[in-house]
């Protein structure tokens, strides 16, 4: 029922990126053009202008990205409804995550979830990325949530949304007198990261890596299991830590935890839904239109 050429819009709207939404939307960057000019021919108007290597929403653009997001919204609203009167009243959901994922992004999609369905019964299994694509390989879960595509030829992969990790430290640290550094600095500074063999150290070690730094460049003072972990080490300490933004939301509105912002370093990271290829079943392919519409509202 959606309408795919608001879709290919909000793609190219959000990306920036004509190639982007190519890859996005599983078209040819031609189909791309053409989808976006039968919009632009529809309301007379440009939507988009270049600037240089560069695209631009255009003030047009920009009116109908907000509604497009509304008419989205509500073709997934109506999905929703639809399917609670049909076979998705009942049945069971198991999904299968990191612990941070579990806890920050994905526990709160299952409460919302079961408030939508009620007598669908779901349960939620940890691990680490490779562990979870095993676990839906083997049938034992239905869905799961992982952090990198790894091409699984047997997978599908469902970009679910983007994620940021950032420079923190306790509002009480002598450090957050200071809240801009250059990225030089970092080896100067008492550091405590996540364990080896985790997925968020593998993002920050290859951001920095990119800079020019490595790992054993750093003065790490602990290695910990968890973002809870590294939360209340930081509370005793004056170290500075990596960790994903929607895991510190509450503690920077409070004034607890205070953002390094580290001159030209940013590190970004994409989560995946993924099933096995195929028709999915009703109750999967609910679960992830619904995720997908929460993190992709604007």
């Amino acid at each position: 029922m959606d309408d795919f050429r608001l879709k290919v819009f909000r793609s190219v709207a959000l990306n920036l990126s004509f190639t982007k939404a190519a890859v996005e939307s599983y078209i040819t960057q031609p189909a791309i053009t053409k989808h976006i000019k039968e919009l632009e021919s529809l309301y007379s108007t440009r939507l988009f202008e270049r600037r240089g290597n560069v695209i631009i929403l255009t003030k047009s653009g920009e009116i109908l990205l907000n509604y497009t997001n509304q008419i989205l919204g509500l073709y997934q609203e109506a999905y929703f409804d639809i399917s609670a009167l049909q076979d998705i009243k009942k049945g069971s959901l198991s999904l299968g995550a990191s612990s941070t994922v579990g806890q920050y992004l994905i526990a709160p999609i299952l409460a919302r979830f079961h408030d939508k369905f009620p007598e669908i019964k779901m349960s939620l299994q940890n691990g680490n990325t490779e562990m979870i694509e095993n676990l839906v390989l083997n049938h034992t879960c239905n869905l799961g949530v992982v952090e990198g595509k790894k091409q699984n030829p047997n997978l599908k992969y469902i970009d679910l949304m983007d994620d940021e990790l950032v420079a923190v430290v306790h509002q009480k640290s002598k450090l957050s007198q200071n809240l801009k550094i250059e990225i030089k600095d970092l080896a100067q500074i008492p550091m405590v990261l996540r364990e080896r063999g985790s997925g968020t150290l593998e993002i920050i070690e290859s951001a920095l890596f990119n800079k020019g730094i490595k790992l054993s460049d750093l003065n790490v003072i602990m290695w910990l299991g968890g973002t809870e972990s590294i939360k209340s080490f930081l509370e005793f300490s004056n170290c500075i830590a990596f960790l994903p933004i929607r895991a510190v939301q509450k503690e920077l509105a409070n004034g607890e935890l205070k953002i390094i912002e580290i001159e030209d370093l940013m590190i970004k990271r994409k989560f995946w839904l993924i099933h096995l290829q195929g028709q999915p079943q009703m109750i999967v392919e609910t679960f992830s239109r619904f995720a997908f519409n929460i993190y992709n509202k604007k």
